[in-house]
């Protein structure tokens, strides 16, 4: 038996003398370090990825968003995927779930609510992955990198006083509103104010939401004619309800009497003012603000952190005087 005992022993060391069990121990640490540098190698040489979340694509001006913001990321390298939150905050707050989960690079990110988006840029910042909002802003400095938005509030106190001036400083008008949770509906309601409400012979009979949406506008708009039948203007919030607004008047036959004005520089609302359909819009520029994110997430990702938290567009009003010199949804870089 002690020889047994000897023999046994001797077998379970290596040719060196070191007991076997010391040499398996350092392979099973040689592996474990061989794992990690390989799991490092390869998440560096993962596909970087942004997603572009757009608030609906059931409107063509967030389509031409979406589509710019995820052509420019590929230019720069990226995989993209867009995400339509379909005006719903509950399914923007799914979205960022599953590509919190699915580890992409950054985010450029359209809100469905200023107020009620916070929670999911701030969402994804505690994840690690930055955010960066175009067109529309939250109520959040701290959360998102930065906001590229349309100044609003500016391109209609121009469109206010071309309102002014068209209807002769008299008249009665209907606004129809976007979005009451997105801040672009009340800087545009309130850039369009603070011109008109001088004008005390301008009144407004009706002001009501539909929701940016066209199909809503012109069943507002045809509730309100029924009891304000003489309207002369409509001033919509955004170019999908302007449309709206126009086939409501087509229907009551009043589309040749009552003036439309819209807000975006979409291509059906530019064809309708060279048609002399629509009277004027103001033209934002989704294409500029979609590249312009991606460029700065780009940046960002690379080490870049001198930006500004909030970056303005300014926009233009179109009219049947200079149709000819603008393109529907603005100029790319």
């Amino acid at each position: 038996m002690p020889n047994a005992g000897k023999c046994y022993y001797q077998h379970n060391r290596d040719m060196t003398g070191q007991p076997l069990y010391f040499r398996l121990k350092s392979i099973a640490v040689l592996c474990i370090v061989m794992c990690i540098a390989g799991c490092n190698r390869n998440n560096e040489n993962a596909p970087k990825k942004m997603a572009i979340v757009v608030s609906t694509l059931n409107n063509p001006w967030f389509v031409v968003l979406g589509e710019s913001a995820a052509e420019r990321a590929r230019e720069l390298g990226y995989e993209t995927t867009i995400f339509d939150s379909q005006n719903n905050t509950a399914k923007e707050a799914e979205h960022f779930e599953n590509l919190i989960a699915a580890g992409y690079s950054a985010i450029l990110f359209n809100p469905t609510d200023a107020e009620g988006s916070v929670s999911n840029v701030n969402r994804a910042k505690e994840a690690g992955i930055p955010t960066f909002c175009m067109d529309r802003e939250v109520n959040s400095l701290d959360g998102p990198v930065t906001q590229i938005i349309s100044d609003s509030f500016s391109g209609c106190v121009d469109l206010g006083q071309y309102f002014v001036r068209q209807l002769n400083k008299k008249g009665k008008y209907v606004e129809l509103l976007g979005l009451v949770g997105d801040n672009n509906t009340w800087n545009r309601s309130k850039g369009f104010h603070s011109v008109v409400d001088h004008f005390p012979d301008l009144e407004m009979v009706a002001q009501q939401s539909a929701d940016f949406d066209r199909s809503k506008a012109m069943e507002v708009l045809e509730s309100v004619m029924q009891s304000h039948p003489d309207i002369d203007a409509v001033f919509c919030g955004n170019d999908a309800m302007a449309m709206g607004a126009y086939q409501a008047l087509v229907s009551a036959g009043k589309a040749d009497s009552v003036m439309v004005f819209g807000f975006d520089g979409a291509q059906d609302v530019m064809d309708a003012i060279k048609q002399k359909k629509i009277k004027a819009t103001a033209l934002q520029s989704p294409k500029f603000i979609a590249q312009t994110a991606a460029e700065l997430a780009d940046k960002y990702l690379q080490g870049e952190r001198d930006m500004d938290r909030k970056m303005p567009i300014a926009v233009e009003v179109i009219t049947q005087d200079n149709i000819g010199e603008f393109e529907a949804y603005g100029s790319e870089n």
